[in-house]
């Protein structure tokens, strides 16, 4: 499903406006801007309203870092969102999974091995990406380990990169220069 050209142009700082300028170079100051960014850039109203709800989910949810990780990887899996994938394969690193427990979002719930948390959160991804609704022996499953903020902040999380990765795969928005693929091979 991945476009080899975006629908809507990523723009590039010569391009900003003065309200994308005013978005994006906080973000410039601290390193690169992904093209995600460039890409709302056309946009600049509606990706200043979203990254308030997107900067919960990523920096102030209740969920762990690692267990937040799992189940974007695996909505972006579902989704086959080769950029959401691959930007959160390097986040995943950064907060400490490994490449066995990223690949996880690929094989799903009924991976061998898993911990009965991986499973659960695996388990509730799948069935809200398929009918919008975590069944009653998941979310009791899940109760067991995460807290009621816990379970709430991951029925977002699912929803925040449903909808993103529609964004993305919609937008044609192109994979960063070395971020990796859905052709992932675990480091040793």
């Amino acid at each position: 499903m991945r476009m080899t050209h975006p629908r809507i142009q990523p723009l590039e700082k010569d391009q900003w406006n003065e309200e994308a300028a005013a978005l994006l170079t906080p973000i410039a100051e601290r390193g690169r801007v992904l093209n995600i960014f460039k890409t709302l850039a056309n946009h600049s109203a509606l990706a200043r309203r979203w990254m308030v709800f997107a900067n919960h989910i990523l920096g102030k949810s209740t969920l762990p870092e690692k267990e937040r990780e799992l189940v974007i990887l695996r909505i972006g899996y579902l989704c086959q969102s080769g950029y959401e994938w691959g930007q959160h394969v390097e986040i995943a690193r950064q907060v400490g999974m490994t490449d066995e427990e990223i690949l996880f979002s690929k094989s799903g719930p009924q991976t061998p091995g898993l911990s009965p948390v991986y499973r659960l959160l695996l388990e509730a991804t799948d069935e809200l990406h398929s009918d919008a609704h975590v069944s009653d022996s998941t979310w009791q499953g899940l109760s067991e380990h995460l807290n009621q903020q816990q379970l709430m902040d991951l029925v977002f999380t699912v929803g925040q990169y449903n909808l993103v990765s529609m964004a993305l795969n919609s937008f044609g928005v192109q994979l960063d220069q070395g971020v990796p693929d859905w052709n992932l091979v675990p480091k040793k």
